[in-house]
């Protein structure tokens, strides 16, 4: 069964761990479909792609993570982020980076539970505009539900301006 299988993976035990200290509620719902990217998530939860939480790591100039959350709607506007950050420039990780840092494989980043927690955490302040938000939760068949206020906290984030149309 997908979700039995699913759920005992260490990736997913960890973002259910890390929502359950968080005391968010909820947990995680395993998809049949694949939320591998913002529109495959969309489609399979039957919402808007705004309400899709990406996780995208970038290196900072010091090699450290930084992990931007943002709306589906938006794509990260790297310069801005720079200028906010006061750092020269970001550098999108590749796949073997993000999986060193957070433990995760592209495409199911959660935005929590990382084995190396990130050095900084931005949360696009798009993700407002909605009253519940998905994010992945450590698989590309698994996410979570959740709200602005309760993964800004859980993530111990900043909310910013992060992105552009």
């Amino acid at each position: 069964m997908l979700t039995d299988t699913l759920l005992s993976r260490a990736s997913v035990r960890r973002v259910c761990a890390a929502l359950a200290a968080a005391n968010l509620p909820g947990g995680v719902v395993a998809l049949t479909a694949s939320a591998r990217t913002v529109a495959d998530a969309a489609l399979a939860l039957g919402v808007s792609t705004g309400q899709i939480a990406a996780s995208l790591v970038f290196r900072l100039p010091d090699g450290d993570a930084l992990l931007v959350v943002t709306s589906g709607r938006h794509r990260v506007n790297e310069q801005a982020v720079a200028a906010l950050l006061k750092v020269s420039s970001l550098v999108r990780a590749d796949a073997a980076f993000v999986k060193a840092a957070s433990g995760y494989s592209v495409g199911g980043v959660a935005p929590l539970g990382w084995l190396h927690p990130p050095a900084r955490t931005l949360v696009d302040a798009a993700l407002a505009d909605y009253p519940e938000i998905w994010a992945a939760a450590g698989h590309p068949h698994a996410v979570f539900r959740s709200t602005f206020a309760d993964l800004l906290a859980a993530t111990r984030g900043d909310a910013a301006e992060v992105g552009h149309r």
